[in-house]
């Protein structure tokens, strides 16, 4: 986890301790660019957060996990969130097991697509 508040989410990444969280994150930032090439990265409350028409997703490292953050929207994927720790709007993941790209990516559509919606 970082100690410091960083200025930019390669910042973000380079004060997460942990290798392989910050390999997964990483990875998962590089995912989410390329399925939402408009999208502002931004840090918001210290961590990475990605908007598009509004707020689309943000993630974390932690000691014992990585956390994926697309608010309520967590509860329209309790389907495919079977076997992952969940609350309101966190989906927490082991450092070495990323979030698979498929349900990361309709995750993604669902958010962007209400947000849209709210804005027409």
């Amino acid at each position: 986890m970082p100690r410091a508040k960083p200025d930019s989410v390669d910042d973000y990444l380079a004060s997460v301790e942990s290798e392989v969280a910050r390999e997964t994150l990483s990875a998962l930032r590089q995912f989410i660019r390329s399925e939402l090439p408009q999208a502002e990265e931004v840090i918001s409350y210290g961590i990475p957060t990605y908007k598009q028409s509004g707020f689309v997703a943000s993630f974390a490292a932690f000691k014992n996990h990585c956390s994926f953050f697309p608010g309520h929207t967590v509860q329209d994927f309790s389907q495919e969130l079977k076997g992952y720790k969940t609350s309101k709007g966190t989906i927490q993941f082991p450092h070495d097991k990323p979030l698979p790209d498929k349900l990361v990516r309709s995750i993604l559509r669902a958010r962007v697509a209400e947000n849209t919606r709210s804005r027409d």
